[in-house]
């Protein structure tokens, strides 16, 4: 999953048993890569938006 989308899941799914791996962008390039993914699904930017103003 993507790191800082759906965290409430992310810890619902590992304290159900599940393995879940957190994908994070790095290097160079990580911006326009996380700007793109936002924009592939709308819902992804509410998302982060919220779990941002949790942390």
């Amino acid at each position: 999953m993507l790191h800082g989308i759906r965290r409430d899941l992310q810890e619902q799914l590992v304290n159900e048993g599940y393995r879940v791996r957190v994908y994070v962008p790095y290097g160079t390039a990580w911006y326009p890569y996380f700007v793109r993914r936002l924009a592939e699904r709308p819902a992804n930017l509410w998302f982060f938006i919220s779990n941002y103003l949790r942390a």
